[in-house]
């Protein structure tokens, strides 16, 4: 199995382990992150998601090639990536990026919320150094990189460094990659310790203003309308007087 989850508190951990392949997008790759969000979704105990991979050397190189070169398909059967790559995801992803995220990975690394990476990674998109396209991780660059960053990226195919993609807004931290675990289920943990109703709204909402280009006004009245008549809205604000940390049930 390419795919692995394990919980840790309100946290579930979501490792691709494929390192011999470099963490490749091969066809079961692919299954095992349809199903592995999937299951996320509608776990009532699972607040917030990390996602990281195996080994030293790669977070996700991307589509496997050598399967592609020899005729197979890497599509899979079921739901793919495309869960929370192509349409929005409601929980909320840190990446841990323990290596390279080229192509298909980088694409990956970008649908998730928060990126923390470790110090020796790198980021690329070799598309068209292959005389291929890639489309997904070509369309979350040009949204979060400058657009002549975006460009130079994807028509080179030449690969930038950590501190450079934390100086382009690409990653939040660039940490040794004995602090990465660490670094990303703290971050993981913080999220999840609060309002999960609050989170799902806010995250919405900066989804549809930053990836979107807009907001829907009558939609974004009645979510806050919601979030602040809910129960948790009450505890927490309950819990702030009686100085003690709130209680959420997600109601």
């Amino acid at each position: 199995m390419t795919v692995h989850s394990e919980d840790r508190g309100l946290v579930r951990v979501i490792t691709i382990d494929n390192p011999r392949q470099r963490n490749a997008l091969d066809r079961p790759t692919f299954e095992g992150l349809g199903q592995a969000f999937g299951d996320a979704v509608s776990e009532v105990g699972v607040r917030a998601i990390v996602l990281t991979a195996v080994g030293d050397r790669a977070f996700c190189s991307g589509m496997d090639l050598r399967s592609f070169s020899a005729g197979g398909t890497v599509a899979p059967a079921g739901p793919g990536p495309e869960l929370f790559t192509e349409h929005y995801y409601p929980k909320p992803i840190v990446a841990a990026v323990n290596g390279a995220a080229v192509g298909g990975g980088l694409g990956i690394m970008l649908a998730c919320d928060v990126i923390i990476a470790v110090d020796d990674a790198h980021f690329g998109l070799p598309e068209v150094q292959r005389g291929l396209i890639g489309v997904g991780s070509g369309s979350r660059a040009a949204l979060r990189l400058p657009p002549a960053v975006a460009m130079e990226l994807a028509l080179t195919g030449d690969p930038i460094d950590s501190h450079r993609a934390y100086e382009l807004g690409l990653v939040n931290r660039v940490v040794a990659r004995a602090e990465l675990m660490v670094a990303a289920m703290a971050v993981a943990a913080r999220i999840a310790a609060n309002g999960p109703m609050a989170v799902r709204a806010t995250k919405e909402m900066v989804y549809d203003i930053a990836e979107l280009g807009r907001v829907d006004t009558a939609d974004l009245r009645a979510k806050v309308a919601h979030v602040m008549s809910s129960a948790d809205a009450k505890e927490g604000a309950r819990a702030f007087s009686e100085h003690r940390v709130p209680v959420f049930r997600d109601e």
